[in-house]
């Protein structure tokens, strides 16, 4: 995935002008996560928007669902509301461009689901684009400020879904518990059966309840996805 734009089959994506392109974790999380009753929504991090058109495709236009997607790249900011008044859910997602403290401050909303593909590197280098770093490091979104907005805007039902690397996923976990958030889905992702999970992604809410565990795997082999990658994206892919 990359270039200046990618195409979806209801809408298009343009990111020439944000650090991060559309990628397999923020597709996964888009198509995963649980909308089921869910009528306000917040996508922290959006970048290009990608997350949050995907969910309003999913509610649908009759769907009550709203969606407020929080930016603190200028650039990234102006260009996801770009890609989102060429979609056709431009009455239902509205981006603001604010560090999600500052939002989390300020905001008086309950949100029935939080989502993120959040930045997960930690004491790496940077990159020489500022941009690109704040995307991909936690300094500007770490776990805990990700977990104290939760708390804060989260309805007593809500959810907050994440994708993160392995190692940053337990870590999460454990921190997520300190805060009164308790993992109720989680789904491994492999990139192909011989090689091990790369990707967790968890749904966490304030009420403890078993845990629903589940393993995908993207490809058979090379170039080949498997059935159950193609049942999560074909509403998505035009090759699908």
């Amino acid at each position: 995935m990359g270039g200046n734009q990618f195409r979806f089959k209801q809408f298009t994506i343009l990111q020439d002008r944000c650090a991060m392109k559309v990628g397999t974790d923020g597709t996964l999380l888009g198509t995963w996560v649980d909308i089921s009753g869910v009528e306000k929504i917040l996508d922290i991090g959006t970048g290009t928007g990608l997350i949050a058109l995907m969910l309003a495709q999913r509610c649908g236009t009759r769907s009550p669902a709203d969606i407020d997607a929080v930016e603190i790249d200028i650039n990234s900011s102006i260009q996801a509301r770009e890609n989102v008044e060429r979609s056709p859910w431009s009455n239902k997602v509205k981006i603001v461009n604010y560090s999600i403290q500052e939002y989390t401050n300020f905001c008086q909303k309950r949100y029935d689901l939080i989502v993120s593909n959040p930045p997960f590197f930690e004491n790496a280098s940077k990159a020489a684009n500022k941009a690109r770093t704040v995307a991909r490091h936690t300094d500007f979104l770490s776990q805990d400020d990700l977990l104290q907005t939760a708390v804060k805007l989260l309805s007593k039902t809500g959810k907050l879904a994440v994708i993160y690397p392995v190692e940053q996923a337990q870590k999460f976990l454990e921190l997520a518990e300190d805060f009164g958030l308790f993992c109720q889905r989680k789904l491994y992702v492999k990139p192909m059966p011989e090689i091990p999970t790369k990707r967790i992604l968890m749904e966490l809410g304030k009420n403890k309840l078993p845990l629903q565990e589940k393993t995908l795997t993207i490809e058979a082999k090379q170039h080949i996805y498997t059935p159950e990658f193609i049942t999560l994206i074909k509403d998505f892919y035009l090759k699908y």
